[in-house]
């Protein structure tokens, strides 16, 4: 082997090594994150909140999520990838204290909003962080990306709704602020580990990048994060809100078993997301990998599901049947659909590009995110007035709409994968 060649896989093996890390301090947020989302809903609603204001205590967590993606691309690029994580780890941290060593008298609408808008923040710079640099170490070979992405998305996923679970859990056997003390904890750890271990800077620093170049001029990168805004508005605007509190009002669930089935759906739905790879190449011909033709099928076929629950509630099925049952079903699909997308932000993007494509495409998944949880809370309320499923019904035909207009955006994404101006060199491998 060549000095050369030594060189490039040592500076390879690094790479990977620090990808790990990055990973690592990323599960540690992603645990978290999904424990405070269940600390906070199931306590405040317990304390007699409606759920428009349940909502409205996540409405600074997503709005703070579209910003952070929007100017977490940008600090990437100019600062490293290794400096957003280490702030996104940090701000989860303050964010938790806020809440644990809050007396009870602060803990009202205002306080935990701005809590949880730290909270957002923090999420939403390591996630940056952690998928920007599964492309320095994939590089140019689509289909080890598309496998890395896909592995990384779903177990994060799976730790997400293991979240969940310990967030229910922890309410019901410690209380809330002993809780938050436990994962500031974690948080802590993660970010030690991350400080003493993780090498170099994820990347070159690009001292000339500038904001602006954080909106996209690649059509394929615009109709893809548009598309995104619309699925991720389908699954949270009847999961975020409208799902947990059917749980505990309609079917009577006490907290942890809510929220232990819905961190069994979402590690299920981290499986398949892992799994979508072999999946997905089973009804593609060949060695193709997914392109927009693939995230149009998967989008159109995943409205069926909300509209069938709809309708099946609507024609006095049992909810639990119709509810548990049509949500595993969408699951799936809306896994797979997700999967695709991931890979696809990376395949359409240019190497030199990729942490402001990266940020800007999970720009347009916090506003999903931030429309469906206002809406599901909204929606909620509003159709309980026909009755119990009223207002599950209400969010279930919101999503059929949205999923249906991010089905529609799909028919216009590329079906070539490898529309990126600019190759990927082995430069931008941090070589």
């Amino acid at each position: 082997m060549t000095t050369v060649e030594n060189i490039t896989a040592a500076s390879k093996a690094a790479n990977l090594r620090n990808y790990i890390l990055v990973t690592g301090a990323y599960w540690a947020d992603t645990l978290t994150d999904g424990a405070i989302r269940m600390l906070v809903l199931f306590y405040f609603y317990e304390l007699g909140y409606t759920p428009f204001q349940v909502a409205s205590l996540f409405l600074f967590y997503e709005i703070f999520g579209v910003i952070t993606n929007l100017f977490g691309g940008f600090l990437g690029a100019r600062f490293g990838l290794k400096t957003t994580l280490f702030l996104g780890l940090g701000a989860q941290i303050i964010a938790l204290s806020l809440l644990a060593f809050a007396p009870p008298s602060l803990l009202v609408v205002p306080y935990v909003m701005l809590a949880q808008a730290l909270s957002g923040i923090a999420k939403d710079l390591t996630k940056m962080s952690s998928k920007s640099a599964v492309k320095l170490v994939a590089g140019e070979t689509q289909g080890q990306l598309y496998r890395w992405v896909s592995l990384l998305t779903g177990s994060k996923n799976a730790i997400k709704g293991l979240g969940f679970f310990l967030g229910a859990l922890l309410l019901t056997l410690i209380g809330f602020q002993s809780a938050l003390l436990l994962l500031a904890g974690v948080v802590a750890s993660a970010l030690v580990l991350a400080l003493l271990l993780i090498k170099g800077d994820l990347g070159t620093p690009n001292a000339k990048a500038k904001f602006g170049q954080i909106f996209s001029n690649n059509r394929a990168v615009n109709l893809l994060a548009a598309a995104r805004i619309f699925l991720f508005g389908a699954r949270d605007v009847w999961f975020v809100v409208g799902l947990p509190v059917f749980f505990v009002s309609v079917l009577n669930w006490d907290f942890w078993l809510a929220g232990g089935f819905m961190a069994v759906w979402t590690i299920g739905y981290g499986t398949v997301q892992a799994a979508t790879p072999g999946l997905i190449r089973r009804q593609v011909a060949g060695d193709h990998e997914p392109d927009g033709g693939t995230a149009m099928r998967l989008a159109f076929g995943l409205a069926v599901f909300p509209a069938a629950i709809a309708l099946a509630l609507m024609g006095g099925i049992a909810p639990m049947i119709a509810v548990v049952g049509g949500l595993l079903l969408f699951g799936g699909i809306f896994a797979l659909n997700s999967a695709v997308h991931s890979f696809l932000i990376l395949a359409y993007t240019d190497s030199d590009k990729v942490a402001m494509n990266v940020g800007f495409y999970y720009m347009a998944n916090a506003l999903g995110r931030l429309s469906g949880t206002v809406l599901s809370g909204l929606l909620y309320q509003v159709g309980l007035q026909t009755g119990p499923n009223g207002g599950l019904i209400a969010c279930l035909w919101a999503s059929v709409a949205f999923v249906l207009s991010a089905g529609a955006l799909s028919l216009l994404l590329p079906t070539n994968t490898t529309v990126r101006t600019k190759p990927i060199a082995l430069k931008d491998l941090g070589e």
